[in-house]
């Protein structure tokens, strides 16, 4: 069984993605953790492509320059995954979608970004307030085979961020079914219902799949 290295440096989504594979098996490790610098061009037009770009660059790293942070690794040992995921709200034709990262800049606070996104939506009432959180995983294996899985989860921009748990756009994304937002849910509740959780867990079982 080979263990995953995951093509992110994002230290609140590597949390919840080894929360959410502990009993995979696996050992997993961050793109930091294996010593892999690769800065890959997010130049795809799906969260699916830009999701393989991504781990398409690791892999390709680490067959050409080793596993630095892993000694006596080999790229042999390992499926690289990366995930691409967004916000998508309806009422502005989708956006930010495949931007979310770089909405108004990548180092732009979150908290700018959400109080930005509120001003858009002033006056719009709750029912056309839809939006969506959407994740692809894409795996890339050492033959060249890749894979790819989806998850998303349905809710409402509120008007106000609420909540300290989560990061991004979490705190102004909202559930239908309890009125809280993302923000404010446990680790454990987010990862049942979360885009992220919901991904993992379809890529989780086509590992399972390609190991038998």
């Amino acid at each position: 069984m080979r263990d995953i290295i995951f093509a992110t440096q994002n230290a609140g989504k590597l949390k919840e993605i080894r929360e959410i594979l502990r009993d995979s098996g696996r050992r997993i490790y961050s793109q930091k953790d294996a010593g892999i610098e690769a800065e890959a061009e997010e130049n795809g037009s799906t969260f699916a492509e830009n999701a393989l770009i991504k781990a398409e660059s690791v892999m390709s790293r680490c067959r050409e320059c080793g596993i630095p942070g892993l000694p006596g690794r080999r790229a042999e040992e390992f499926i690289v995954l990366a995930d691409d995921s967004g916000l998508e709200i309806d009422y502005l034709n989708k956006e930010p979608g495949i931007y979310s990262a770089r909405y108004l800049g990548y180092d732009t606070p979150y908290r700018e970004k959400n109080a930005a996104l509120i001003a858009r939506l002033e006056g719009v009432p709750k029912e056309k307030r839809t939006a969506r959180f959407v994740c692809a995983i894409a795996a890339v294996f050492p033959d060249g085979s890749r894979e790819t899985a989806f998850g998303t989860v349905e809710g409402y921009i509120g008007w106000a961020e609420s909540g300290d748990n989560g990061f991004g756009y979490d705190p102004i994304f909202y559930l239908y079914e309890n009125d809280r937002s993302t923000a404010e849910l446990s680790p454990e509740e987010k990862n049942a219902v979360s885009h992220r959780g919901r991904a993992l867990r379809n890529m989780k079982e086509i590992l399972q799949e390609k190991d038998a």
